[in-house]
């Protein structure tokens, strides 16, 4: 009965912090809808907003701003923009959030044509891109909240990690790189079940395959994540299956693949099997015009609205010390093209001489070359470097078409010469100015994580995780201790 109620405790304490944090989205998008629609129709109405009605009509724009508040939150629980599953990481949340909206004004664009009614433009104009933004801010909020929870062990599941001892270490490993996912290891059972040892640093190994059950009592885990092993038989598996469902504890099963995205990855039962299907990333087509067009607009944009920057970055570097305010230096593109890539000069003009000298202080990781107190770097190239506001011409490189906003790091040649096959794939898109890496540790990765990082990129792209990134820089960039 004790072991009973304690597995109804543990998942009790999960369903509820999901139920909590759904509720709190809720309540938030609520607010935020209610204001985006309600305040659309304030601004484009002024003091008569309340009985405003549309053009030869008799129906008030207070009753279909409460109709678009209704269908948009029903349009947000239709795509599952709260699942437990999405939230906490990933761009999935955000790009449901994406969906949903413009599903629903869609529909609200058909059903005013196909009802002939005159809505007015402004009014729409306002509620879709205001609502959205409103909502994608808020959520981003909700997820730093729950982060820095998480980061403590709060709002998390409490993970079994279950196969055989490489496996299992491999998950444990891979896993241990994003501690706010939300799942949080407890214990392991390996298939020599050996206790002695802990599985890694933290992780004890509590036992054999059929002390899976015993293990779940002591570590008080509401859900097994199995990583494989060639030792339990399908109908085993099928059995603790059973039993973890009478104990109400989930079961997550961790296939082979690495930096797999969710949207490349199918189920399809057949037999009674769950065949996972992978599709190969694709560099080429309409997603890949979207992305150039959202470059080519936003680095436009950029460059006009940055123009007075620019002017006053050069002249202050011209001042700073003897030599030209820009400097440019062949890196290696798309495919294995070359360019020269801009930046602010931040070094002495005679840097590229001076640098056969530094290469065995490097601080960097085994393959790009790094120093933290580089002689080389000027008194203001140490704070365009901080702030990365050395990065900034290459917004030309973006709008040239050698660059991309988003992307892997343009190479070097000599850098390039060193790639094995794996790195090699970094060359299949356009290098970015900013990137998955620079987000995630900027100089201080190794290079098996910088590349790891930069190869998920690569075969994961979308739109949506592009703008997270971007959103991601700026904090990076004002938060941490920079670039160098």
């Amino acid at each position: 009965m004790t072991t009973t109620n304690q597995r109804l405790r543990a998942a009790s304490r999960l369903e509820r912090w999901q139920r909590d944090y759904a509720a709190r989205l809720f309540a938030t998008d609520l607010v935020v809808i209610v204001v985006a629609v309600f305040g659309s129709q304030f601004l484009r109405f002024g003091e008569n907003a309340a009985g405003q009605r549309i053009a030869e009509q008799s129906i008030s724009y207070t009753l279909v701003s409460l109709v678009l508040v209704s269908v948009w939150m029903v349009a947000l629980d239709l795509f599952a923009t709260r699942d437990h599953t999405i939230i906490g990481a990933g761009s999935t949340e955000y790009r449901r959030l994406v969906d949903a909206t413009i599903r629903v004004f869609g529909v609200l664009a058909i059903v005013a044509f196909l009802a002939q009614s005159q809505i007015g433009r402004g009014y729409v104009l306002i509620a879709l891109p205001g609502g959205l933004l409103l909502l994608l801010a808020s959520r981003w909020c909700w997820r730093q909240w729950l982060v820095r929870r998480r980061a403590t062990g709060r709002y998390s599941r409490r993970v079994l990690l279950v196969g055989e001892r490489a496996k299992a270490l491999h998950v444990a490993e891979q896993m241990g790189r994003a501690p706010t996912g939300g799942f949080r290891i407890v214990g392991a059972v390996t298939d020599h079940g050996s206790v002695e040892h802990d599985l890694v640093e933290g992780i004890p190994v509590l036992g054999g395959f059929p002390q899976v059950l015993e293990a779940l009592d002591e570590s008080d885990a509401d859900t097994v994540i199995y990583a494989g092993s060639d030792l339990v038989h399908p109908d085993q598996l099928r059995e603790l299956g059973w039993d973890l469902e009478e104990r109400q504890v989930g079961l997550v099963m961790a296939p082979a693949l690495v930096d797999v995205a969710g949207p490349r990855i199918h189920a399809t039962p057949v037999a009674g099997l769950p065949l996972i299907h992978v599709d190969y990333p694709r560099f080429i087509g309409r997603k890949y015009v979207t992305k150039r067009v959202f470059d080519i607009v936003v680095s436009s944009l950029a460059l006009l609205l940055l123009g007075p920057v620019f002017l006053v970055i050069a002249l202050v570097v011209r001042r700073d010390s003897p030599g030209p305010a820009f400097f440019s230096q062949e890196r290696v593109g798309l495919n294995g093209s070359t360019f020269r890539m801009l930046k602010f000069r931040s070094m002495v003009d005679d840097a590229e001489g001076q640098l056969p000298g530094l290469l065995d202080k490097s601080d960097g990781n085994d393959v790009l070359f790094k120093l933290r107190a580089d002689p080389r770097v000027t008194r203001i190239g140490a704070v365009l470097r901080r702030y990365s506001l050395d990065e900034l011409p290459q917004l030309v490189n973006v709008l040239r078409g050698e660059m991309s906003l988003v992307g892997p790091r343009p190479p070097l040649p000599r850098e390039v010469e060193r790639y094995g096959r794996a790195a090699e794939r970094r060359l299949l898109v356009r290098p970015g100015i900013t990137g998955l890496w620079q987000v995630s540790g900027r100089s201080d990765l190794s290079w098996s994580d910088s590349l790891r990082l930069d190869l998920y990129y690569v075969e994961n792209w979308s739109l949506t995780g592009d703008v997270i990134v971007l959103m991601r820089t700026v904090r990076a960039v004002a938060g941490s201790r920079g670039a160098y």
